[in-house]
């Protein structure tokens, strides 16, 4: 479980430095990505976005393996 939590943890981090290149996709602005702007500064919550490369990135090593 705590392996799981650490991943997500990890991957929501990375996803949420490489925000501002891949919103020019498209991504970081699906339903169910969050943004919090508090005293200032956003807060981006990209939950939406990694579920969506997750999936991808699964079925390409599935597809390739």
């Amino acid at each position: 479980m705590f392996r799981w939590l650490l991943t997500i943890f990890i991957a929501l981090a990375v996803f949420a430095a490489t925000l501002p290149w891949l919103e020019k996709i498209g991504l970081g602005r699906l339903p169910g990505d969050v943004r919090l702007r508090l005293f200032g500064k956003t807060y981006l919550l990209p939950f939406a976005s990694t579920i969506l490369l997750s999936l991808v990135l699964f079925l390409a090593l599935r597809w390739l393996r």
